[in-house]
């Protein structure tokens, strides 16, 4: 199992409860290796062997919630992970896992409260930031007068989509906000109503004293009680107006015509990288089939290789090797038509600007913002739509579905 050969790991499990059916631990076992290699009803199947073993399994009843939460078998998932709880109160695992479950189904204001549990995990950041700052941390009491660090824990996307409770914290009355982000946020946050400073986290750190609290911007929902009905709206990203002179001469060099951004492949260090990026640009090929449309490639870090050198037939503008932050970057989609693109940052970017974005989405482990199958999100109601690749489903069936809605939107096919 360490050495991840998960076949063969699979098959020992499988000898081990032949040869001794009565050992829990050893079905639990071979359902997380079968859910490793996406096996999922085998999986399922797996856990349910060890809880007829031992019901008071609750690691059991923990990998068995996760698996029918992938299987999006949901009030399954939901018993399983209260199961889990109720055998083991701290179970940390189970507690996070019921709360991304609840906010995807929209129930934040139990999903909220429950979301808090990853100051608590030992193998999150979260938990090192409530270490490392040395004010304190803020629990919704009244900001009138105060001064509030609000502290980036967590992706580029996660910033951008939750940096319209800013002004919201302002209007709570904090006399300051500062934003502790990592220096690709630092130009665009700067122009965000309700920031008054912006930091580096070292910075931040060492003055940390200097503040009355600090806060994620992921807590700042529960703590203004954000229901799906009163999600607020969107902060209104402004890109600079220099910075868009500076990028319209290259934008300008393409024909005349529609301009798509695209992103296919996200962070390569993210934990479901494998399953939300597309292989290859080559996936794409069906879009350059719709007249009248250029290509401009936002690909930053994985995927710039391709990007560099496209295929003959796929002509592209790269600029993502030359953006140096995401100030840059919002000055190149808001000259934009369309941005097309997997689950990275750019989509909260270019929704957050207001321009259309299609968001291609994995078949499987979905980040709970996007939720269960709907082909539009609360979060931004008016500028994004959702194309879900469905399980069993290649990427090429997701293209497609895109390729036939730039042709509704577009015109027609060559």
């Amino acid at each position: 199992f360490k050495l991840e050969r998960m076949e063969e790991a699979a098959a020992a499990y499988r000898e081990a409860v032949r040869l001794r059916p009565d050992i829990a631990p050893a079905h639990n076992n071979l359902g997380c290796v079968l859910r490793l290699l996406d096996r999922l009803p085998e999986a399922v199947d797996a856990f349910e062997q060890a809880l007829s073993t031992d019901p008071d399994l609750a690691e059991a009843h923990y990998n068995l919630g996760a698996a029918l939460a992938q299987l999006t078998r949901l009030p399954e998932a939901e018993s399983a992970y209260r199961r889990a709880l109720s055998l083991r109160a701290d179970y940390g695992d189970a507690r996070f896992g019921l709360a991304t479950l609840l906010l995807s189904m929209g129930r934040f204001e139990e999903g909220w409260p429950l979301y808090e549990c990853r100051y608590q995990q030992t193998g999150f950041v979260h938990r090192q930031t409530a270490q490392r700052l040395s004010c304190p941390q803020w629990q919704g009491d009244a900001l009138s007068g105060r001064s509030l660090l609000v502290w980036q824990e967590d992706g580029l996307g996660d910033m951008l989509q939750f940096s319209r409770y800013f002004a919201l914290l302002k209007a709570q009355g904090a006399a300051h906000i500062a934003f502790a982000c990592a220096p690709a946020l630092h130009r665009l946050m700067t122009r965000v109503d309700g920031v008054d400073s912006v930091l580096h986290h070292d910075t931040a750190a060492a003055r940390a004293s200097d503040y009355d609290c600090w806060t994620s911007l992921l807590s700042a929902p529960l703590h203004l009680r954000t229901t799906v009905d009163t999600i607020p709206r969107p902060v209104r990203l402004a890109a600079e107006e220099s910075l868009v002179e500076k990028w319209r001469p290259v934008l300008d060099a393409l024909p005349p015509g529609r301009k798509i951004g695209l992103v296919w492949k996200g962070n390569a260090k993210h934990h479901n990288d494998a399953n939300r990026s597309i292989p290859s640009l080559v996936t794409l090929a069906p879009l350059w089939s719709v007249a009248g449309l250029s290509f401009v490639s936002l690909q930053k870090g994985q995927g710039e290789d391709e990007a560099r050198h496209p295929p003959p037939d796929q002509p592209l503008l790269h600029v993502g090797s030359m953006v140096t932050d995401l100030a840059d970057s919002a000055a190149i989609v808001a000259q934009l038509d369309l941005v097309i693109c997997v689950d990275t940052s750019i989509a909260h970017l270019a929704a957050s600007l207001g321009k259309p974005c299609w968001v291609m989405l994995p078949e499987k482990d979905v980040d709970w913002r996007w939720m269960y199958e709907r082909s539009d999100s609360p979060w931004y109601p008016h500028t994004l739509r959702l194309f879900r690749r469905e399980r069993g489903e290649e990427w090429t069936a997701v293209v497609e579905r895109v390729r036939q809605a730039c042709v509704a939107r577009f015109g027609v096919r060559e």
